[in-house]
């Protein structure tokens, strides 16, 4: 951990934090596009949010999104980078993120992708 980084779950060691295989294919479609199709999700509960699925890298369509300036912080997983999905004429501005260095607690969703649901036209779970 370098200097600036802050010790994760350190901070916080009762927060309610879990990640597992999802064990069900998820599908991303955004303005009739598969913007994202894995079998090898994984799937995040955190304190009182709802499942977030976590997709790697290889089964997002990099082709349809462009990196952008935005990024956040979250004092359990670490620093978030953003993508904008551009599709069908349709503009999904930050709907994607991703945990590029995430803190060690949380490294498995390291080279994985996260969809807002609100951004996109639907998150398919099945």
């Amino acid at each position: 951990m370098s200097d600036n980084q802050s010790p994760g779950f350190q901070r916080k060691p009762d927060y309610p934090l879990e990640i597992a295989p999802a064990g069900k294919s998820v599908r991303v479609t955004l303005g009739g596009e598969v913007i994202a199709e894995t079998a090898d999700a994984l799937v995040m509960t955190e304190s009182d949010y709802g499942p977030v699925y976590y997709i790697p890298r290889a089964d997002v369509r990099f082709d349809l999104m462009e990196r952008t300036d935005h990024s956040s912080h979250c004092p359990f997983k670490g620093d978030a980078s953003y993508w904008t999905i551009n599709v069908g004429g349709q503009t999904a501005e930050n709907a994607v993120w991703s945990y590029e260095t995430p803190f060690d607690e949380v490294a498995v969703i390291r080279e994985t992708m996260s969809f807002y649901t609100s951004k996109v036209d639907a998150i398919e779970v099945g």
